[in-house]
């Protein structure tokens, strides 16, 4: 609410004397052009119940954009709804619909162009090829709006939440579904993406690339293609979200590529094909999160290092741990592993054998995929316990030298 408020008390106070001009069919304004044309800055154009057919709308004045409830702005061809090139501008309360597939150009319901300081605010948009597109903009915020789009291909939708070259984002509190990518980042810094629920898309939840310092926090990423996948970015922070049910022949809860310097905190993994899989990443930190009946809970390709792994719960996936490469100078201490079998004779609640994570039936399923057949058979427990009392093919610089024996 503070973040609101300031908005709107910042608009109103570029203009001593703003005015409320309303838009409605016996209205003294009966359509959006005459009225947006007597606008001031720092005024509130209000629409009222019923259907507008637009064209794309320039809104190039610091204006407040309020829709009662039933305000419906619908494209008039197929193009942009409204564009924002000015600064101080919220879009709050509208239904959006009717921008149709262009594959020559990102149509979007709302498209913020280089401005500062905007708010789009508890909007519903519907049916839309992009919903919001956010374009070189900086310190605004998309806050509660509901998205939901009509993905049949991922050539013939568009994102939910599209930012491009932006600095100081505050996407909070949405729900994305139905569109290619729910919320996509490129080249986005110093932003921060909460309590959004981002779900039903077709390629991923939600997609970073080239994007640094920035957070995301308190999300729910479920039921995509993948779930979140960031990539050649730094220092990004994730902490408290919930990847579950991406699931299928490539689905990841959450895909690390070529990623320095991040945390990965306080989060779980919930039924996913792959809870994380991490590629080239390094320096990254996973503490106190919760790996729960994943496929696998993760997969380590080539390139990582400085890796910590530690206070993590491991808790029935079918796999834990997969190692296609040496991992050299990463730690895995300190996690609990319900699939561990040694022994606490002194009680301190930390095992006396140190646990081996990795299996010989994950190195197996590497290389001949097809003996995911076997996975539950009495074959494989027997091969994994014969490689555990003689290791000859699983890495032994991998392991957790103070399993713990409860969950953490």
């Amino acid at each position: 609410m503070k973040v609101i408020l300031f908005f709107i008390l910042s608009f109103i106070s570029q203009s001593v004397h703003a005015s409320t001009l309303d838009v409605c069919s016996t209205c003294t304004y009966m359509d959006i052009e005459s009225a947006y044309s007597k606008c001031m800055v720092g005024d509130t154009m209000l629409i009222k119940h019923g259907e507008y057919k637009i064209e794309n709308w320039i809104i190039d004045k610091a204006i407040i954009v309020k829709g009662e409830s039933g305000a419906h702005l619908i494209s008039a061809s197929g193009d942009e709804i409204i564009t924002v090139t000015s600064n101080d501008v919220t879009i709050e309360g509208l239904t959006f619909s009717g921008v149709t597939t262009n594959y020559l150009k990102e149509n979007a319901a709302i498209r913020i162009r280089k401005s500062r300081r905007f708010l789009i605010l508890d909007n519903k948009i519907n049916d839309c090829f992009f919903a919001i597109y956010l374009e070189k903009a900086k310190q605004g915020s998309v806050i509660n709006n509901l998205i939901d789009g009509d993905a049949s291909s991922d050539a013939a939708s568009g994102n939910g939440i599209h930012a491009w070259h932006c600095d100081k984002l505050k996407i909070i509190n949405n729900e994305i579904l139905h569109h290619r990518d729910g919320i996509y980042l490129e080249f986005v810094n110093n932003s921060d993406v909460d309590k959004n629920h981002s779900h039903l898309n077709n390629r991923y939840g939600l997609h970073y690339m080239f994007s640094n310092d920035d957070t995301y926090t308190e999300n729910v990423i479920e039921r995509n293609g993948v779930g979140v996948a960031v990539m050649f970015s730094r220092r990004i922070t994730m902490k408290n979200n919930t990847f579950a049910y991406n699931w299928g022949h490539a689905a990841y809860g959450l895909l690390l590529k070529e990623i320095y310097d991040a945390e990965i905190i306080d989060n779980h993994f919930i039924e996913n094909t792959v809870g994380i899989f991490v590629e080239g990443s390094n320096r990254i930190n996973y503490l106190r999160n919760e790996f729960r009946r994943n496929g696998w809970a993760i997969k380590f390709s080539g390139g990582c290092d400085a890796n910590v792994i530690k206070y993590n719960n491991f808790l029935y996936n079918s796999i834990d741990l997969v190692v296609s490469s040496k991992l050299s100078n990463n730690t895995f201490n300190d996690n609990y592993w319900s699939e561990y079998t040694g022994y606490d004779l002194d009680k301190d609640g930390v095992g006396d054998i140190p646990h081996y994570p990795v299996k010989l039936y994950s190195y197996i399923h590497q290389q001949v995929p097809e003996s995911v057949v076997l996975m539950r058979s009495l074959f494989v427990d027997i091969i994994n316990y014969a490689e555990k009392v003689s290791p000859v093919f699983t890495p032994k610089d991998v392991m957790d030298k103070t399993p713990k024996m409860k969950q953490l």
